[in-house]
């Protein structure tokens, strides 16, 4: 790099010197500003938080009602020591944001996690233009190509239809902050009665009042879905895998929605029979059209495929380096999944 970085990676994340603030730090800090919601990008103790303010419930709600927690509008600026901060949608789940750095001139921008696709739950992603990206590449390795959303959510429909046939509940495993939520939005009620785990309940709340618009769903503690049982479809966090998650024991199907399900052992290490892969982060082809829409002049790659992503940059001419993470771990092998999965 040709000049003095304005981000560098410390043992408690990536930090500013010149603005004297870390992004989401992964020990407690004086000064945080946080991208958005997801337990990965939240330390509690820090003396001062920064968030989106679409997601201030969000992070509120996980760091507890002593944390001091400041919030922006998209597009609005802060000056924070000597740099210009402000905050812009990643497209990831509720109020997540890219924080965009200006320095004398010089821009940085951390995507978070983030996905290009758009939903019906958040605002969409827009690229911002800057000097230096730091990037995330959870999927950032070239097997990673999504397939149509409006497909795979066909696929989970027809599960759920095939799965009523043979009398079976569905058992749906999804993240309960996001990706659940996403899910919600696209089910068709008319498919049959939904339920939502209390987990994914109290977070469609903070999501409804911010205009997420959903289908009528009851909850796991409903004396309906007794009845309503071989028809019904179950929303579930993936630590319900683990333990009934209600008190009926009848015939049950079981499925989980991830972008990890588009390697052949997605579902088996997950021990569930069915995968849909949906993910709410970019794939690798959608990194590399994001790094051409903000005209960075350098890449820093963070969070996942690091170092193939990193070697596909660089033979693509591009200035790109690692920026890893203290939290940062090797990502799984990629392997294609078997088409049997397809009639699992």
């Amino acid at each position: 790099m040709s000049r003095s970085p304005l981000l560098r990676m410390t043992s408690a994340g990536l930090y500013c010197e010149a603005g004297g603030f870390h992004v989401d730090p992964c020990e407690a800090v004086a000064k945080a500003v946080i991208t958005h919601g997801h337990a990965d990008h939240l330390t509690r103790g820090c003396r001062q938080y920064l968030t989106a303010r679409q997601g201030r419930d969000v992070v509120a709600g996980r760091l507890g009602p002593t944390a001091n927690l400041a919030t922006l509008a998209y597009g609005e600026t802060l000056t924070l020591g000597g740099t210009t901060v402000s905050l812009h949608p990643a497209g990831h789940i509720l109020g997540s944001a890219q924080v965009r750095i200006e320095h004398r001139g010089e821009v940085w921008v951390v995507t978070g996690d983030y996905k290009t696709t758009a939903d019906a739950i958040c605002t969409p992603f827009e690229p911002v233009r800057c000097h230096t990206l730091i990037t995330e590449s959870t999927f950032g390795h070239p097997f990673f190509v999504w397939p149509q959303v409006a497909g795979v959510l066909a696929d989970l429909h027809g599960w759920w239809r095939a799965n009523q046939a043979e009398g079976k509940a569905s058992f749906l495993y999804v993240y309960a902050l996001g990706k659940a939520q996403r899910v919600l939005a696209a089910l068709d009620p008319s498919t049959g009665p939904i339920y939502a785990h209390p987990d994914i309940a109290a977070i469609n709340h903070i999501y409804a009042r911010q205009g997420a618009v959903f289908p009528a769903h009851g909850e796991l503690r409903d004396d309906r879905l007794a009845a309503d049982w071989p028809q019904a479809l179950l929303l579930l966090p993936p630590s319900a895998r683990w333990r009934q998650p209600c008190p009926f024991h009848g015939h049950y199907a079981t499925g989980f929605v991830s972008g990890w399900m588009l390697m052949s052992d997605g579902a088996h290490r997950r021990r569930v029979q069915r995968g849909f892969a949906l993910s709410d982060h970019a794939d690798h082809a959608e990194i590399l059209a994001t790094v051409a829409a903000t005209g960075a002049e350098r890449i820093g790659v963070m969070h996942g495929h690091v170092d193939v992503l990193v070697a596909d940059l660089l033979e693509r001419g591009r200035e790109a380096f690692p920026f890893r993470s203290p939290r940062c771990k090797d990502p799984p092998a990629v392997a294609p999944a078997r088409e049997a999965h397809a009639g699992d």
